[in-house]
């Protein structure tokens, strides 16, 4: 489609929104777009150019899709990625005139096809691709709910704009190269009739020599060498694609009942397709990330919400699917239960170090660290010398260089350090090279160690030594003052195997890096360009399902009062929005999986040129230096990432 069909003169909104999102949230349109619609009556969407229904264009993955977002002109995406890499865009939707009822200004379909490269290759729709309604929360563009495959439904509201959020996996063993494809966008009719129910003869011949010349392809595969064989698969797989994808199976795609899927002639007549190009390059991010980020999930909540049982086989289960589906973010998921004055037991694997899942979940390759519990995780009469008895176990294993102990969340006084102490000096008896991470953001209020509040911040080693070997300081301390990380450092013995690692949560605030629902795309991409550029080892976040207590899957999401919306809730319960079962990801933790992938891209241009230079790169691009001087804009973002493409490919 020629991007000068969608060029109108158009007001821009104001940039300010919820905690400087700068997504125009709560600005009204009031005819915003110039210039009338010569569409008037009863318009049929069959018979009209959908670029004539419906503004289609595309936005980064760093920007905050409102409602109140104004259409721009629709170019060509261009993307690059590593292999084992993801990247995301949105597509963004906003209807001109309508042609729905009940509400609504029309329906569209979107869906996207296979993205193929010239040698063959291709990254598979459902598998590699997927397609997301990107859902307000609170008025802000937050959750991920996915849509129906290979074609879903969405319903555009009078006057307001809505996104699809695209995400392209690529495999380890994907092979380098150009692909391409398109996202098409499809408006229909309301109540159109599916037309699997007037099949004619001609279709159903045309259906029959598809099958047929499928079977024909696979049959004489015996003896046949491996590389034809595989060929041959392919070949009969992109046939079978094209024969569900046809408008006579197409009652089965959407779970909603039957949709007007239009033979392909209509679609690339009258439909909006969006070009997408993706570079692969040969870079493949490790499996294992080279930055441990260690996040708190609540099994409280998932017991209230979900009704299971502590200790029961439905609650295993639950525990078990919120592990594996978080590992996909490059996030090490530990399990957490709150106690009295912020004491905290955590744990990665719900069973015992003698348990064969003990192993399944430690030695995962994606998992970069893991929670070993003080106590028994699961409820009940535990042995005196349980404790003991895990450390045993889990010292014989290679993975025990991943094990951490997280025992109090931010100790206030001396009696809680104290009691770190207590309990640190136990697991040092039973493992001396045991590692006990403490999160703190301050001295001990009932006896100063030094005069003034920072400087008492910065003693907290001393003080602690050597009952800890992970400290993790929130980001809040340091306000703007970068020039104080040196300070921190300075204090600790990292030739012992002493580590920093940092945290963020109800603070630091607006404009600095943090998760808060609002705030700038790139500021919640943000938070791991600064964990990098100041030299952090590993990273902490308290929680990522903490949401208000409920006793029904899809229950309304409350957060909890007294922190900034979004604080601890990184992914919804799939119940809310759907009968899925899988949990819904927020934009939000997308964003956090990007920062931990430019991770990867700077670890890699450091190892080639130094660190000093991948500083400079990160500076002289615009994309971050320092917590309130970073890019606002997507174009560094891709600039940096591209530098480091030229540079390093082989």
């Amino acid at each position: 489609m020629d991007s000068t069909e969608n060029s109108q003169d158009i007001v821009v909104p104001p940039v300010e929104g919820v905690a400087g999102g700068g997504t125009a949230y709560g600005w009204s349109d009031d005819g915003g777009l110039h210039g009338s619609n010569p569409l008037k009556g009863s318009i049929d969407p069959t018979e009209v150019q959908t670029a004539d229904l419906v503004h289609v264009w595309f936005m980064p993955s760093t920007m905050n899709v409102g409602p109140q977002e104004m259409p721009r002109h629709l170019e060509p995406i261009n993307l690059l990625a590593a292999r084992n890499e993801r990247e995301s865009v949105q597509v963004a939707l906003r209807p001109k005139v309508s042609w729905g009822g009940s509400g609504v200004a029309g329906v569209v379909q979107v869906q996207c096809s296979d993205l193929c490269s010239t040698s063959g290759d291709r990254l598979v729709v459902g598998q590699s691709v997927r397609l997301r309604h990107v859902v307000p929360i609170l008025g802000v563009p937050d959750a991920l709910v996915p849509l129906d495959l290979p074609v879903g439904q969405l319903n555009l509201l009078p006057g307001e704009t809505t996104a699809v959020w695209v995400s392209i996996d690529v495999p380890s063993m994907q092979a380098p190269g150009q692909y391409e494809g398109e996202v098409i966008i499809t408006a229909v009719k309301t109540d159109a009739e599916s037309p699997s129910q007037y099949m004619g003869k001609a279709e159903k011949h045309q259906l029959y020599s598809e099958l047929r010349s499928c079977l024909d392809i696979v049959e004489p595969i015996d003896g046949k060498p491996l590389e034809e064989v595989v060929e041959r698969v392919k070949s009969a797989s992109t046939s079978l694609r094209r024969v569900l994808l046809s408008p006579s199976f197409s009652e089965f795609f959407s779970d909603n009942g039957p949709v007007d899927i239009m033979d392909e002639d209509a679609i690339s007549n009258l439909s909006v397709r969006v070009k997408l190009h993706l570079t692969v390059w040969d870079f493949i991010l490790p499996v294992t990330p080279s930055l441990p980020a260690v996040f708190g999930i609540s099994d409280t909540v998932i017991e209230d919400r979900f009704g299971v049982e502590h200790g029961t086989q439905e609650w295993y289960e639950a525990l078990d699917q919120h592990f594996k589906w978080l590992l996909q973010f490059r996030i090490s998921p530990y399990f957490c239960r709150w106690g009295d004055s912020m004491r905290v037991l955590t744990y990665t694997c719900p069973y015992p170090a003698d348990h064969p899942k003990s192993d399944e979940y430690f030695s995962d390759p994606r998992l970069a660290a893991y929670a070993v519990p003080y106590s028994k995780a699961v409820f009940g009469d535990a042995a005196k010398d349980y404790l003991q008895k895990e450390i045993e176990i889990l010292r014989t294993k290679n993975h025990w260089k991943k094990a951490y102990f997280y025992l109090w969340d931010e100790p206030l006084n001396l009696e809680q350090y104290d009691s770190i102490r207590k309990m640190a000096s136990e697991i040092h008896a039973y493992a001396p090279d045991a590692r006990v991470l403490t999160t703190y953001y301050c001295g001990p209020s009932d006896a100063p160690l030094a005069p003034t509040a920072f400087e008492a911040f910065v003693k907290v080693p001393n003080f602690l030594r050597p009952h800890t070997q992970i400290y993790c300081t929130s980001e809040w301390v340091l306000g703007n003052r970068e020039d104080l990380v040196k300070d921190i450092i300075g204090e600790l013995q990292t030739e012992s195997g002493e580590e920093w690692w940092t945290y963020v949560c109800m603070g630091p605030s607006d404009p600095h890096p943090n998760w808060h629902l609002g705030m700038r795309g790139t500021q919640h991409r943000a938070v791991f360009w600064r964990v990098w550029k100041e030299g952090g080892t590993g990273f902490l976040y308290w929680g990522a399902n903490c949401y208000e207590k409920a006793s029904v899957p899809s229950a309304e999401i409350r957060f909890r009062r007294g922190l900034p919306p979004g604080d601890g809730v990184l992914f919804y319960p799939g119940e809310v929005f759907s009968s899925s079962h899988e949990p819904v990801a927020s934009v939000r933790l997308e964003r956090i999986l990007s920062g931990l992938q430019d991770i990867e891209y700077l670890k890699l241009y450091a190892s080639r040129y130094g660190r000093d230079e991948g500083l400079a790169l990160l500076e002289k691009t615009g994309v971050y230096l320092g917590p309130e001087r970073y890019t606002l804009e997507h174009m560094p973002v891709d600039v940096m990432r591209g530098e480091i493409f030229n540079t390093c490919r082989s």
